[in-house]
């Protein structure tokens, strides 16, 4: 796999990234890849906040694989700073290929050069092969997260 490429990514991979948001089965509903502006409001909000990584892989010039990175610095654990993963996705004809684990290795490696003392990712309960796929790359079930929407969509 050394044909992949990760990088922070710029407006023009937006319309790839939502691509990829639409085509899980979770976000086919909660997505709108037909309407673009709330996309790009976020990603220039992303890009103005330096505690912020939006980042692709890219193969062949083509995205891949997606993931959000935000450092968190804190007060708990002796003042250590946490990476929070988030809206980890892969291209559905490149699962079981190894990218995913390439992309979580590089959101490990580039929290360690931020100085993170723990990475932490949600996932949503009805993804037990992503639960599997986590505790592979040595991630433990420690807490129960919630959630409040507080937009009525």
């Amino acid at each position: 796999m050394s044909d992949v490429r990760f990088r922070r990514a710029g407006a023009e991979d937006l319309p790839a990234i939502v691509a990829l948001l639409a085509e899980d089965p979770l976000g086919a509903s909660r997505e709108t890849p037909g309407d673009p502006a709330p996309y790009l409001a976020a990603f220039e909000r992303l890009a103005a906040d330096p505690n912020q990584r939006l980042v692709v892989a890219e193969r062949a010039g083509e995205v891949v694989g997606t993931l959000q990175l935000t450092l968190i610095p804190g007060l708990s654990r002796r003042g250590a700073t946490r990476t929070v993963i988030e809206a980890v996705r892969v291209r559905s004809t490149e699962r079981g290929s190894g990218l995913g684990t390439l992309l979580m290795e590089y959101a490990i490696e580039e929290s360690r050069r931020l100085g993170a003392d723990l990475v932490q990712l949600t996932s949503d309960a009805r993804r037990p092969d992503a639960h599997r796929f986590y505790q592979r790359l040595g991630f433990t079930g420690s807490h129960v997260g919630f959630k409040l929407n507080l937009r009525q969509d």
